[in-house]
């Protein structure tokens, strides 16, 4: 190895699904999300499921938010139009930082697969107490997607030019300036 060449660092990675109706049992998002991401050498630090509730999400979130041991929270679920869809309204309000690449490029891919129907998802990601949390749809394929378009890469120190992994250290640089209050 030279030098200039990077070491896998696995990341501490909680999935939280989203649903009034998904056990564990028949979770097949969170399972396509636990099974990518440990095929990929994370581990898989926490794993639930909660009603399509916005104090229940964010609870959720935010205690995982807190846990050094969880450096990326990925939901899946309650990111449609539906009356009972609110996962976005329930942590885009205490995002610290908004990842609005994220959304695009997650539309962009999702294009390619199912056309215009993308705008059927309000997927989103941001920053939550220093960890990354991203807001995908409740479908498999979705969850494919963002894995194997985005995620694994943004997610493996070793992608350049640049990764999120490399940026985690510096994520809370505003609270230690004073210049924030953590959540």
């Amino acid at each position: 190895m030279t030098s200039t060449e990077r070491h896998f660092l696995p990341l501490g990675i909680a999935v939280l699904t989203v649903s009034d109706t998904r056990t564990l049992q028949d979770d097949r998002s969170g399972d396509t999300l636990a099974e990518r991401l440990e095929a990929a050498g994370h581990r898989l630090a926490a794993r639930a499921i909660v009603p399509d509730d916005r104090n229940a999400i964010r609870e959720r979130v935010l205690d995982w938010s807190r846990d050094a041991a969880i450096d990326v929270v990925i939901t899946t679920g309650g990111t449609g139009f539906t009356g009972r869809d609110v996962t976005p309204e329930a942590l885009e309000p205490i995002f610290e930082k908004r990842m609005d690449g994220f959304s695009a490029v997650f539309h962009r891919i999702s294009f390619d697969k199912i056309g215009v129907s993308t705008i059927q998802s309000r997927a989103t990601g941001g920053v939550i107490n220093a960890t990354f949390v991203f807001v995908l749809p409740g479908s498999p394929g979705a969850c494919r997607d963002a894995w194997d378009g985005i995620l694994a890469a943004q997610l493996d120190y070793r992608h350049k030019p640049c990764n999120f992994v490399e940026i985690m250290p510096r994520l809370d640089e505003h609270l230690r300036r004073g210049a924030g209050v953590p959540v």
